[in-house]
């Protein structure tokens, strides 16, 4: 594990700052749109155009590395975000600031693309949950810590537009500055969403509900929070609540994924959130217990992604794994763009509180689903299950390719290797699904 560490961490440092740049993009143009009188609405399907960039994204960022490789994609996906938020400062309009969002939107799908298959390509079958385990703690920390980078400077003026354009900036120079070769890269096969469906339509609706949850809470957060009256520093916090509670229950909710059927344990997670999103708007915003609330929230909200991906896996065969996170990445797509937009109508036409009113409809129509689900099919024994593999939340997607070590999953799955590695490491069963 630390050889695959030592030979990554360029691209792990890299990945880091590139993080602790769209933290706190993110998060400044929710307020500074709200500042400059937007819409909210209008504010909803700007931040909404980030989602969109990662859907087309992630399906031009594979055909890019395949032509002119890692690292000049990696360059120029990370200028083209640097130079997107500079424009931001510059032009402030609706329509530029919702294109420019779109650019952003591609230029990160882009760059995870590049990080998750060049961490796939290093990291071997024993080691590979452990390493995107390692990847995906610094994308939530970055994501996190890059909210509390609006506390340095007046969100009303440009300095954190060009803080920005700085941070990603800089995560460019280890990645440049790195010895070692790229890694090969292979594309996947295709799998239609009509075949996927047939497969599983729990995994594909919760998926795209969830993305509808996800899309909300990252694109809307900002506008809630100056909305209820939160300081500029309170908003920071009422975002990395988020992120950081998203830390706290995702190992054990992967744990006890792999011990208990996983569709109980999405309508479990679905049913705790809508009850938290009821809590958020009966406490005080800005106390103390609410800052505790949307930390839990987050901690059932954030995780859901990775189960639902995992109960994914469990009703594929091995070869279509790979395949099919390709359609994955497209439905969550279609949610994180939408989401924004639905809720942001709500917020313009009945105020703040319906912010929760959107993430919390989005969990209870998974439990809805996921029961009648259990309606029409019955449950998977619990040795049947796969283990789950690697963590993570939608905004961090790989579409459609995992390099040359894809095949050697698919094969490891199919030998039944993958359970010998449990028994050697039962650290590696909990380790969160795996990354679209």
């Amino acid at each position: 594990m630390l050889n695959e560490i030592r030979a990554t961490w360029a691209l792990l440092v890299g990945i880091g700052f590139m993080m602790l740049g769209n933290g706190l993009q993110g998060t400044l143009l929710g307020l500074r749109a709200t500042l400059e009188g937007f819409p909210t609405f209008i504010t909803g399907v700007m931040m909404s155009g980030y989602f969109v960039g990662i859907f087309i994204g992630s399906m031009l960022a594979p055909r890019l590395v395949t032509r002119v490789g890692h690292i000049r994609v990696f360059a120029a996906l990370a200028s083209a975000a640097s130079i997107a938020i500079l424009i931001h400062s510059v032009y402030i309009h609706p329509l530029t600031w919702t294109l420019m969002r779109m650019l952003t939107g591609i230029s990160y799908a882009g760059l995870y693309v590049v990080t998750e298959s060049w961490l796939n390509d290093r990291a071997s079958n024993e080691t590979r949950g452990k390493l995107l385990s390692v990847y995906m703690v610094i994308v939530t920390l970055g994501l996190g810590g890059g909210q509390f980078l609006l506390n340095l400077a007046d969100p009303a003026g440009a300095d954190l537009f060009i803080l920005v354009s700085v941070v990603v900036s800089f995560g460019l120079i280890p990645m440049l500055l790195t010895a070692r070769p790229a890694p090969a890269f292979e594309m996947s096969g295709k799998m239609t969403l009509r075949k996927l469906f047939k497969a599983s339509p729990l995994a594909l609706i919760s998926n795209m509900l969830t993305g509808v949850a996800h899309g909300t809470i990252f694109g809307l957060g900002a506008v809630y929070a100056l909305q209820k009256g939160l300081s500029h520093e309170a908003v920071s916090i009422f975002m990395a609540c988020f992120l950081f509670g998203g830390l706290l229950l995702q190992w054990p909710l992967g744990l006890l994924s792999d011990y208990i059927e996983r569709r109980l344990v999405i309508a479990g997670m679905a049913g705790v959130a809508v009850v938290l999103c009821g809590l958020a708007v009966l406490v005080t915003a800005g106390s103390v217990v609410f800052f505790v609330v949307i930390a839990l929230l987050g901690s059932v909200a954030m995780p859901m992604y990775s189960v639902c991906i995992a109960y994914a896996n469990d009703r594929l065969e091995p070869e279509q794994i790979v395949a099919a996170s390709g359609q994955l990445v497209m439905v969550a797509g279609i949610g994180l763009s939408t989401g924004p937009i639905l809720v942001s109508l709500l917020m313009s036409q009945y105020g703040p509180n319906h912010y929760f009113t959107g993430i919390g409809g989005a969990f209870a129509l998974i439990i809805a689903f996921t029961l009648y689900r259990m309606q029409q099919r019955p449950g998977m024994d619990i040795e049947d299950q796969m283990p789950m593999l690697a963590a993570g939340q939608i905004g961090t997607p790989v579409a459609e390719i995992w390099g040359a070590d894809a095949v050697d999953y698919v094969e490891a799955v199919s030998s039944g290797e993958v359970e010998r590695l449990d028994e050697q490491s039962p650290s590696a069963e909990a380790e969160v699904a795996r990354r679209l």
